[in-house]
């Protein structure tokens, strides 16, 4: 029976140095980000871009095919 206090206080005290860690690394500014939101929007445009492209261009092809 000792063993699980044992075990339930390890597992705090570690589960206590994460969370230690982790709003360490919040307020250092670990997370901060401010170049990719800035940029991410062109990114997904470039996407469905080229998906559009893709697909206008298998139009192409099967149009091509039908007046040969």
């Amino acid at each position: 029976m000792s063993v699980i206090f044992v075990l339930i206080s390890a597992s705090l005290i570690i589960a206590l140095g994460f969370l230690i860690a982790f709003i360490w690394s919040v307020k250092s500014g670990q997370y901060d980000d401010d170049y990719t939101p800035s940029v991410r929007m062109l990114f997904d445009d470039n996407k469905s871009i080229e998906k559009q492209d893709a697909s206008e261009a298998q139009k192409i092809k099967t149009n091509s095919t039908k007046t040969i």
